[in-house]
């Protein structure tokens, strides 16, 4: 069995305490990190491993022993240096890469998987960098945003959203995480994500213009979908909002948002293509 860094003395070590202003808490939970690497999809090519938000190496020092290469992305200089000096070995056998920078707008590697404790702060815009490269994943969040994740059609969670994170992954929580497992103790639980990448069982004619045509209709998730469709067009960009309608079936316009599954989503935005223009919206 292999012998990894103790969380807590890789955090003395850093001359870290973890700050929650900062998003900073800290995994310190053994058992959860060694079981992180394992929750990755059957099959998932492990040759080159990505790792956001790295922190003191604790979730580091196990993909280290998981993967053939491991890139990890850290915001804090202090942090990225210390991983470099603590992973001196590794790196000098261009086994591991330390990237300091932001990963919401870094450039990411050319990763076959990821698994990474995600900055909360930074879920959603992380989770849409990830999700479109079409690579396993393994990732925690916070608890509320898994469930909105993974939520199904006409449940209090479901919203724009599960309806993206459906459209490139099939997507399931595989552990919940007490907050007892970090340090300092976040006010939440959290839930490890795993996403095995797919393709939609529909086509859509733009995909840009489909994740905003979902986020203009959530925005009335209560309303008909007609209404949605005609209220939206400065969110959409549908020039002609009523023509959508028009083409559209009954079944589908006198729903809510909140209760429609991705494929009638990706029906409507079809019409939309072919019965309007499309500007930029919002």
């Amino acid at each position: 069995m292999t012998d990894f860094r103790d969380p807590d003395a890789l955090r003395r070590r850093a001359g870290v305490r973890g700050d929650p202003d900062r998003d900073q808490h800290f995994l310190v939970d053994d058992r959860v990190l060694d079981r992180l690497p394992g929750l990755l999809p059957d099959g998932a090519d492990r040759s080159h491993l990505l790792e956001i938000g790295g922190g003191t190496g604790a979730l580091t020092d196990r993909l280290l022993a998981a993967g053939d290469h491991v890139t990890v992305i850290e915001k804090d200089a202090d942090l990225a240096g210390f991983l470099r000096e603590e992973f001196a070995d590794p790196v000098a056998a261009d086994r591991l890469t330390v990237i300091e920078g932001d990963a919401t707008d870094t450039d990411l590697p050319a990763f076959t998987a990821s698994v990474s404790n995600l900055p909360y702060g930074a879920s959603s815009p992380l989770a849409f960098r990830l999700l479109p490269t079409g690579r396993p994943l393994a990732l925690m969040f916070q608890r509320e945003f898994a469930d909105r994740m993974v939520a199904d059609p006409g449940t209090d969670d479901y919203g724009r959203l599960s309806v993206s994170t459906a459209h490139y992954a099939d997507a399931e929580i595989v552990e919940t995480v007490p907050r007892t497992a970090f340090d300092p103790q976040p006010r939440v639980d959290s839930a490890v994500v795993r996403c095995r990448p797919q393709k939609p069982p529909y086509e859509v004619p733009d995909e840009a213009f489909f994740l905003r045509f979902v986020k203009a209709l959530f925005t009335q998730r209560r309303k008909t979908v007609r209404n949605a469709v005609r209220n939206t067009p400065h969110i959409s960009g549908v020039a002609d909002p009523d023509a959508v309608v028009a083409a559209a079936d009954e079944s589908i316009l006198s729903q809510r948002p909140e209760n429609l599954p991705p494929a009638e989503f990706a029906s409507l935005a079809r019409l939309a293509t072919e019965h309007s223009e499309i500007g930029p919206g919002q």
